[in-house]
This record gives structure tokens, sequence and C-alpha cells, in this order.
């Protein structure tokens, strides 16, 4: 029985060498360029639609396809549903588009800002001028009152990081 159970957990080890060694070659892979650039990927991606509606009634779909590089906090469709209720569609209004930019410009900071380099920051920099706070605990990372929920998402121009609530800029 003994020997059994010694080469059981020699099968493990040996399982968790592999495993390692495949997430570690599975890295490696992930250092070659994003084909797509912020946009495109966000779109590919599904869960950002309420983003993409937003980011083209601002009129900055173009701003975030340009050469970057870009690092956006990106909310989820899920993220916009918490909004209170007509919020979205009020931002879309044309007659809104200047408090709509400041609101998206606020998820955006300039430069590509990977999650290892986010977890040494307690604050950002945003394209809007304002700053964003940082928060790393044990559970993750905030931003603001945001969870991050993803990270290190790779685009041609820079970096998307998910976040389950969309963040505001102070007046």
């Amino acid at each position: 029985m003994t020997r059994k159970i010694a080469g059981f957990f020699k099968l493990l080890i040996a399982a968790q060498f592999v495993l390692v060694a495949a997430q570690a070659g599975a890295g490696h892979h992930e250092t070659k360029p994003a084909s797509q650039d912020i946009v495109d990927t966000a779109v590919a991606a599904g869960q950002f639609k309420t983003l993409a509606a937003a980011l083209e009634a601002a009129d900055l779909i173009g701003t975030l396809k340009g050469d970057g590089p870009f690092t956006v906090f990106a909310p989820t469709d899920a993220a916009f549903a918490k909004l209170p209720a007509g919020t979205v569609e009020s931002l879309l209004k044309p007659e809104n588009r200047e408090q709509l930019v400041a609101i998206l410009t606020y998820h955006v900071v300039p430069g590509t800002v990977k999650a290892a380099d986010v977890v040494k920051l307690s604050e950002a920099k945003t394209v809007n001028g304002q700053e964003v706070s940082i928060t790393v605990a044990d559970n993750g990372v905030q931003i603001n009152d945001a969870n991050v929920i993803k990270t290190d998402i790779g685009a041609s121009n820079g970096v998307i990081h998910v976040i389950d609530t969309v963040i505001l800029p102070g007046s």
C-alpha cells in the first residue's frame, strides 16, 4: 500500500511538472503581437457592446484605433447595466457627448500598463486628466470601486483590463 501511495505521489509530481511546463510554454506564445486594435479586440470579445456603442456616440473609435499605446479599463455590458435605469440611453444622446467623452476617457491611461505594472501603482493619470486610484488586495485589484476581473488582453495598440463597474470621474 505504501508503494502505491509513493507511486501515486511520483505520478502527481510528474503531472504537475508537465502542467507547469505546458503553462510556461503557453505563456511564451502570448508574447507575439496582437493583430487587432483595442476597439476590434473589444468588439470581438462580445461582452463590450455597450462600450462600443458609447465609443461610437462619443466619436472616440478613431482615437482608440490609433497608434496608441493605450491601456483601457473596459467595463463589460454587465457593468453598464449596473448604472441607474436610463443612464446609458441618456449618455448616448448627442447633447450629452461631452459628459460621455469625460467618462470614457477616464477609463483610458496613456501607454501600455500591464497587470504586473498596475499592482505596483496606487494611482494612474487618465487621458481625461484625472487620476484613478488603484488598490491591490488579496482578493484582487480595484480601479476606484471597480474590480479588475481579467487582465492583459493584448491589442496591437495597447492592452485591455476588464472591470466589473463603470468608473466615474469627479466633477
